[in-house]
């Protein structure tokens, strides 16, 4: 067995999860099952797979879904994803059914195979596991971890904070539950939590040779690379619900690949995160005394910069804020063509840097909650 499956440890005083819906509301399972059908014109005649889920939700209070009717719901719900920018390409989602996988170790297996699949050597492919779904009184599998790779936060007795401030309270409590991967560097990867619908949860770490990470380098200015700043490849979302014609599947990991500004203008900039922009500003000369000296904005974009440029100078997948802007404008065309609400938030589908000069900027947009769709857990940790 793999030494990192070893670490593998019970947890005690977790949240336990949320119990699962007695039974499948039948108009959410009708209204998906003619979806897919409209869809999906050679799956056959809907009405007779009506009868077939209406009857397996009168004896057992739910219904288990085709394979391809989970691949066209873990597609769609990323198409109906309200706060993605990168919607074009949601057809493309490799979906790895994993619905047979309950136990904590199992997915933990099938975690560290999700990243390594859709981290492709750099070439990364958005990718989704779906774990097995809540049935009533047996609930699913969940992972806690907002991301299936996360930075740990330490802090220090000076209110600083070694790493991720976001992940000091996650990295607190999975100490003191046993966790001892952590080098208490900048960059050391958070372990998983697992609850298993059934049993205790489980803490086990991602290997290294999982997690493909870029360090970051200037095109123009050498002392970048001294920063030691990097970032990892594949943005995995993990705490999050797929809900497919009421069906809940708790556990279902999913990843695209990175726009550079959540690196560049979020991860590593904000001021509650690696708050970059002054020590960046300062390798830069500018004058950090006078806000209208813009030095915040001039660093930001060479941050920006150094992301785009490592990312590219690694093979890694990676895309700029303005050539998906205008792909998202592509796929919101594609929607609207078909005659389908496209919805969006306009505070997410706008890039947090130089929002202005894209043009997702200067428009409005249908914001309102689809289905197939994924949503939030309550907090666990």
């Amino acid at each position: 067995m793999r030494t990192w499956i070893r670490s593998l440890r019970p947890l005690e005083d977790t949240a336990v999860p949320a119990p699962a819906r007695e039974t499948v509301d039948m108009r959410e399972a009708e209204r998906f099952v003619r979806q897919f059908h409209a869809e999906n014109p050679r799956a056959g005649d809907p009405l007779a797979r009506l009868r077939r889920v209406a009857r397996d939700v009168a004896r057992s209070g739910t219904y288990t879904h085709t394979a391809a009717e989970l691949e066209f719901g873990a597609r769609v719900a990323w198409r109906n994803s309200n706060r993605c920018i990168g919607r074009l390409y949601w057809r493309s989602l490799k979906v790895r059914d994993r619905r047979d996988v309950s136990s904590a170790e199992g997915v933990a297996l099938e975690s560290v195979a999700h990243l390594r699949e859709a981290t492709g050597g750099g070439r990364i492919r958005p990718t989704i596991t779906v774990f097995a779904p809540d049935r009533p009184g047996r609930p699913g599998p969940r992972i806690v971890n907002e991301q299936l790779i996360r930075y740990a936060g330490y802090p220090r007795a000076d209110g600083s904070v070694v790493g991720d401030p976001r992940y000091v309270d996650f990295t607190r409590a999975v100490r003191a539950l046993g966790w001892r991967g952590g080098a208490g560097t900048r960059f050391d990867v958070l372990p998983l939590v697992i609850q298993p619908g059934r049993g205790e949860p489980l803490l086990c770490n991602v290997p290294g040779d999982a997690i493909l990470e870029v360090p970051l380098a200037h095109p123009a200015y050498p002392w970048f690379a001294g920063l030691g700043l990097r970032w990892h490849a594949v943005p995995a979302i993990s705490n999050m619900c797929l809900e497919i014609g009421g069906v809940c599947y708790p556990c279902a990991p999913f990843n695209g690949w990175y726009m550079g500004a959540e690196i560049g203008a979020r991860n590593l900039a904000d001021h509650d995160r690696y708050d970059q922009l002054p020590v960046i500003a300062g390798r830069l000369g500018l004058d950090v005394r006078n806000e209208r000296s813009l030095w915040r904005d001039h660093a930001l974009v060479e941050l920006n910069v150094a992301v785009l440029h490592s990312f590219e100078a690694a093979g890694v997948t990676i895309t700029d804020h303005h050539t998906e802007s205008r792909r998202f404008l592509t796929h919101l065309a594609r929607e609207e063509a078909a005659g389908r609400v496209c919805p969006a938030d306009w505070s997410w589908i706008v890039p947090p840097l130089s929002g202005a000069a894209t043009p997702v900027f200067h428009r409005y947009y249908d914001d309102r909650a689809l289905s197939p769709a994924y949503v939030h857990h309550p907090r666990m940790v």
